[in-house]
């Protein structure tokens, strides 16, 4: 993911803002792992992402209906602010204990197609 910026965090919890309570976790670290994907997309093909943008949080965060901005003490507001910082604190300290990544987890538990039974045999489905 490229740098961080203020108004990375900003975007990214006015977006919080839009959903329900519950859901918002869930949708803060969605968020940061489309702008790391984002940001290996434009490194490895030299061009942004067509949904999620240049790697930034912010593009990821624009791509998605955006509550107005409040002020830092309104209360939703401020959980919402919360919680896009605890998904970036986590998603860093995953990625410098060498920890996979929210995607790379998503993949292992649900199971990677190497790992599946092939439909269709060739030489290379049973290397």
């Amino acid at each position: 993911m490229r740098p961080v910026l203020h108004a990375d965090v900003i975007c990214a919890a006015r977006v919080l803002l839009c959903l329900p309570s519950g859901r918002r976790w869930q949708a803060a670290q969605e968020l940061v792992a489309r702008a790391e994907a984002a940001d290996r997309y434009r490194r490895r093909l030299g061009r942004t992402h067509p949904g999620w943008g240049n790697g930034t949080l912010m593009a990821a965060a624009m791509a998605r209906p955006m509550a107005p901005g409040h002020r830092p003490d309104h209360p939703d507001y401020a959980d919402c602010l919360m919680l896009v910082l605890d998904a970036l604190r986590r998603h860093r300290a995953a990625a410098h204990a060498g920890q996979p990544l929210a995607q790379e987890t998503q993949r292992r538990a649900v199971g990677s197609s190497s790992s599946r039974r092939p439909g269709i045999s060739s030489p290379q489905s049973s290397q």
